[in-house]
């Protein structure tokens, strides 16, 4: 079959009018090759994650900030626990990944919203044509959660990607879909502290900016790709 690349991504925002709190659009992408075996990392994972007291389950990066969901009864150290568990294990395996962010207030309407997603898509894939290009196949896994977003990734990826297919994808189906979404929600996390606009939940998780650089960007930016 030859070399193939997964990409896996997520989004943050939506594309709507900008509002207060919510006021960027990201979008995160993965890229894994398929020949990099991820199982035994998977599988200790889920060992960590039961020696936590949780079962093991799709994690939300998001709702572990918040305290949301399978989380709201949880501390903080607990849940910190839980995310760094999340961390090790993209530290264990061979991935890379991106966030591009649009600030919603230098859209005029959804349309500019929606071309200046498309430009930052089609510079980063140009900036990396030789990578991508060294792939025999490419595997596009989304959850179309935002049909906006489908409808961009479809027209864009599809013309700049050797033979792209695209594969809808639940969380729950794919340990590297958990890592995407981490990547976006702490991307997200470190522009809020960069702008002085963390909210609570942020702040009672990861207290400030400095230590939250320390203790969690600056270890996935290892895989971040230029």
């Amino acid at each position: 079959m030859g070399r193939q690349l997964d990409i896996l991504i997520d989004e943050s925002g939506d594309f709507g009018a900008y509002q207060a709190h919510s006021p960027y659009y990201l979008v995160g992408m993965l890229f894994h090759d398929g020949r990099n075996d991820i199982g035994q990392a998977a599988q200790l994972l889920d060992t960590q994650v039961r020696n936590l007291g949780f079962e093991p389950h799709a994690i939300h990066t998001g709702p572990i900030i918040r305290r949301e969901g399978n989380y709201l009864n949880r501390t903080v150290n607990e849940r910190k626990r839980l995310l760094n568990a999340l961390i090790h294990f993209s530290r264990r395996i061979d991935v890379q990944y991106v966030v591009l962010c649009v600030d919603k207030r230098e859209c005029k309407d959804i349309i500019d919203l929606i071309a200046r997603i498309s430009r930052l898509i089609r510079v980063f894939l140009d900036r990396h044509d030789t990578f991508f290009q060294s792939f025999d196949g490419i595997t596009v896994y989304y959850d179309n959660g935002q049909i906006e977003l489908t409808r961009i990734l479809t027209s864009t990826l599809s013309v700049l990607l050797p033979n792209v297919s695209f594969h809808r994808v639940r969380s729950s189906e794919h340990k590297l879909f958990q890592l995407v979404d981490m990547y976006c929600s702490l991307e997200l996390t470190a522009l809020k502290f960069k702008t002085c606009t963390a909210s609570s939940s942020e702040l009672d998780m990861f207290h400030n900016s400095r230590a939250f650089n320390k203790d969690y960007l600056k270890k996935i930016r290892k895989k971040f790709m230029e």
